[in-house]
């Protein structure tokens, strides 16, 4: 990640910023390796940030110089993934992306640092992900090992294939 870009915390302002972002890439980073069927019933419904998410001081936005976000994503406290008894340790990485015509500058890479580097400092000693097929070599390679394939329901009949991936804190 180059000097010129920097990480802050998201606010409910970022909310249409993130959505075209979300809106624009995932197409672009995911038509290889899901169906077009299934894109075109999924892309509309996880192409949308969570305002909460935005507000939670968990989610980060990646800026150029110019403070255009090129890169986003957080992390929550324990999902229905996890047993009960991680409640307070555990937590979820939460809508990661890099603009697409950004891939391979660092800019998740720095992104990623940063998120675990947040976690840790709450106390967190394990994360968990739900990992699109295109982005499990990236989690990989930030530490997080696969655990399973899971299929995410969306809405009524429309079921996203995923890999649950966890890593250590």
């Amino acid at each position: 990640m180059t000097d010129l870009l920097s990480i802050r915390r998201t606010t409910r302002d970022d909310l249409a910023e993130i959505d075209a972002l979300l809106q624009r890439s995932y197409p672009a980073l995911l038509k290889d390796h899901y169906p077009p069927s299934l894109m075109v019933t999924a892309i509309p419904l996880i192409s949308k940030a969570n305002p909460r998410l935005l507000t939670s001081s968990r989610y980060f936005a990646v800026c150029d110089a110019d403070g255009v976000i090129v890169g986003a994503g957080g992390w929550s406290g324990r999902d229905p993934w996890q047993a009960r008894s991680d409640a307070t340790s555990a937590g979820q990485i939460r809508h990661v992306v890099t603009d697409h015509r950004r891939v391979r500058q660092g800019i998740g890479r720095e992104l990623m640092r940063h998120i675990l580097d947040d976690a840790r400092a709450s106390g967190v000693r394990r994360l968990d992900c739900l990992s699109t097929r295109m982005a499990v070599p990236f989690y990989a390679a930030a530490g997080f090992e696969a655990v399973q394939p899971v299929s995410i329901t969306l809405a009524a009949a429309i079921a996203f294939p995923a890999i649950l991936m966890r890593r250590a804190l």
